[in-house]
């Protein structure tokens, strides 16, 4: 960026700045609002791991978690799990879906992470204002009209985020292929404060 200063006999002397503007990745424009420089998102991401690679040291850990624990969580971007549990790389295996609701899918994610992995705890943590909450089963049935074919999941829905924590904690204490249900808690952090709020299994 080139400024223009005036100086005391009335002419102006010109200045080169370098700008930095920081974004998040929802100030990114998509490819319909105009073309990112140097290319894609994805581009972007490439280079950015070239630049990580470049200063990259093999920790030597190998993929048991060191916390012993695993996190289902929603997948929402605003969910820095790491940070907002303070964890660090190795300490834990990382589920995430959308609405962070336990699936057949996150089950067989935790099975393994149990009986392969040795984990033994679960944190399961849902969000305020999730993406969930806005949308119904009928989401289903647009997409059929859409492309012809019905999927075979289910949206998984909730208006009640607590009672979706409540059930999530019950299909996880339930489930015949996991080998640790013991120690089982639920979680609702709110996006505005940061903090996470236990959620009552009764």
């Amino acid at each position: 960026m080139t400024l223009f200063f005036p100086s005391h006999d009335g002419t102006a002397t010109a200045v080169t700045s370098t700008v930095m503007v920081m974004t998040t990745s929802a100030s990114v424009p998509t490819e319909s609002e105009g073309a990112i420089p140097g290319g894609t998102v994805t581009d972007r991401l490439v280079d950015a791991n070239e630049q990580y690679a470049a200063a990259f040291t093999d920790p030597g850990m190998d993929a048991r978690p060191v916390l012993h624990v695993a996190v289902v969580a929603c997948m929402d971007a605003r969910l820095d799990l790491h940070a907002a549990l303070g964890l660090e790389l190795g300490d834990c295996h990382t589920i995430r879906n959308a609405g962070g609701v336990v699936t057949d899918d996150v089950i067989r994610s935790l099975t393994i992470s149990q009986r392969k992995l040795g984990t033994r705890s679960i944190v399961l943590i849902h969000h305020t204002g999730c993406g969930l909450e806005a949308i119904t089963e009928d989401f289903r049935t647009e997409l059929e009209m859409e492309v012809g074919q019905r999927p075979a999941w289910a949206v998984e829905a909730f208006r009640d985020v607590d009672q979706d924590v409540r059930q999530s904690m019950q299909r996880v204490r339930t489930s015949p292929f996991l080998l640790h249900t013991d120690d089982v808690r639920g979680f609702v952090f709110d996006v505005r404060t940061g903090l996470l709020r236990e959620i009552d299994p009764a």
